[in-house]
């Protein structure tokens, strides 16, 4: 059993927040994962910067803009996990496009990170093809691999996916853009849908963005991920890791 296995394993429910790695500093980004397993969370996503964001509304793709502006790299990213791994027992894992993954090897890349103390990927643009030789190469090194399930994936689609994955699903509350917003909609139904064809735990994203929202979505998911209501609390504060740690606080 991996540590994403074993966080889901002991539950009840899982908080798993996201941040920007290098947003809007490395040392920033180490303080707040250090912060955030203070604070309440159990899994933490580190996005790693790119150009293009996948799905990613504005506050997101804007840190993700200014981190590759200060020079953010992934071997960057992997150097910051490193040092921090053996100061924290959450989950960490890292969302990434596809194509970084194929600049550098995408066997290559899963084993820099791996060795850096990484437990998971999600590479939300991934084709399912594709997928099947990371899914197998994460699985020879322990590591999780979720695939990302929208709202209109037919339940054959899912069932391959969820195939694919480890450690968890991936579940978008809704199409569209990542990004706050002011309700969330009753996935109640869905999830079940989904629970018919996988035993894996059940993550939910996109749009969570208060405390209400997390309990609304562990009254039928097995975790909630919270990113953009984050970020943009990091962004306005003047001190991004006490804000991230207050904001992890009051949501969990």
């Amino acid at each position: 059993m991996n540590r994403i296995e074993a966080i889901f394993a002991r539950g009840p429910k899982v908080l798993m927040p996201f941040i920007v790695a290098g947003d809007p500093s490395l040392e920033v980004t180490e303080g707040a994962i250090v912060a955030l397993a203070t604070a309440g969370a159990d899994i933490i996503e580190i996005g790693i910067p790119f150009s293009d964001p996948i799905a990613d509304g504005p506050v997101i793709a804007a840190a993700m803009y200014r981190a590759l502006e200060r020079g953010v790299t992934p071997a960057k990213v992997a150097s910051v996990i490193s040092t921090i791994r053996p100061a924290v027992d959450v989950g960490l894992i890292a969302m990434v496009s596809d194509s970084i993954v194929r600049r550098s090897g995408s066997t290559a890349f899963i084993d820099t990170f791996a060795d850096a103390g990484i437990d998971g990927f999600i590479i939300p643009d991934i084709d399912e093809t594709d997928a099947l030789s990371i899914s197998k190469h994460c699985e020879s090194n322990g590591l999780s691999f979720s695939m990302l399930i929208a709202p209109t994936t037919p339940l054959e689609r899912v069932e391959r996916l969820a195939n694919l994955s480890s450690g968890f699903l991936y579940v978008l509350s809704r199409t569209g853009l990542t990004g706050e917003q002011s309700n969330m909609p009753d996935l109640s139904e869905r999830l079940r849908e989904i629970r018919t064809v996988t035993d894996l735990p059940l993550a939910v994203g996109f749009g969570i963005s208060t405390a209400e929202h997390v309990n609304s979505v562990h009254a039928s998911a097995d975790a909630a991920i919270v990113g953009s209501a984050l970020v943009h609390r990091m962004v306005e504060s003047e001190d991004a890791i006490l804000a991230a740690k207050q904001f992890v606080e009051e949501i969990s």
